[in-house]
């Protein structure tokens, strides 16, 4: 599945919710904050970036989380908690 993301697959849902399921915990919700392309060109094989922010109430960490979305559906996912903005904890996937 993951192998068929692009940019777009994420794009359209910047500021949509993205619920991760650590092991043995509540789930939590993330929200979609950034989804960009890294270098040059567009389309299917090209690398992304996305990041999500938390509330700062738990912390994950760097490690493969099964995520949901509404549209997008399960599947699971490598992030990294890459710090704090003003309003929670920033975690970053890549996409090579």
């Amino acid at each position: 599945m993951l192998e068929d993301f692009t940019v777009h697959t994420f794009s359209g849902h910047l500021g949509g919710t993205f619920r991760v399921h650590p092991d043995g915990s509540d789930p939590l919700d993330l929200e979609l904050i950034s989804a960009s392309e890294l270098g040059e060109g567009a389309g299917r094989g090209r690398p992304f970036s996305v990041v999500f922010r938390g509330g700062g109430d738990a912390v994950l960490s760097q490690r493969t989380y099964r995520m949901e979305h509404d549209q997008i559906g399960s599947f699971e996912l490598f992030i990294v908690p890459i710090g704090p903005d003003e309003r929670g904890l920033r975690y970053e996937a890549i996409f090579t």
